[in-house]
């Protein structure tokens, strides 16, 4: 079975069950760093593997009458072994997972200072506020800006710690 081998490298996860196909596009994008890449039609592609899935009898969809949210869980059949065959196979023709490693590893540093950075920003807001409780109004868009910007990064660091961990249990099979 042909399958993208970020999918399946994000969807192997221990603890990556009952998701969304969003949440499988925000780890892909936060994986690939690229700004170029359109979230929607990632979001599409994304789908379209996880059907793939589906129709194996690997996932189970289920779709929420309330939201039309689409959930995805793991079946019984679902089979690490075969999907991590997938991404070595893939992975023969990609750069060592050493570099990829590497690259992660920069990624995980900067997102963290910046992670840093913005709840510092945060903590700043807070003390003006404290002392300054007339300029709420000034205050709390920038600070609700900064709050969002650390779920963003905090976001991005899961996502990569994920896949670090991740690569480590490949190693060890």
């Amino acid at each position: 079975m042909k399958l993208d081998p970020l999918v399946a490298q994000i969807i192997v996860v221990t603890n990556f069950d009952h998701f969304t196909t969003s949440d499988v596009r925000s780890a892909y994008l936060a994986f690939k760093n690229d700004p170029s890449l359109d979230p929607n039609s990632v979001r599409r592609n994304n789908y379209a593997e996880l059907l793939k899935l589906v129709k194996k009898g690997w996932l189970n969809k289920k779709s929420s009458k309330i939201k039309g949210l689409t959930r995805f869980s793991k079946t019984e059949l679902f089979d690490v072994k075969k999907l991590l065959e997938n991404i070595d196979n893939e992975k023969q023709l990609a750069p060592t997972n050493v570099d990829h490693q590497k690259h992660l590893l920069t990624k995980l540093k900067h997102y963290k200072a910046e992670l840093l950075l913005n709840i510092g920003e945060s903590e700043a807001y807070k003390e003006v506020y404290s002392e300054f409780p007339e300029l709420l109004e000034d205050i709390q868009p920038q600070y609700n800006e900064a709050r969002d910007n650390n779920t963003r990064i905090l976001g991005k660091i899961r996502a990569i710690e994920g896949l670090l961990a991740q690569d480590k249990t490949i190693e060890k099979l």
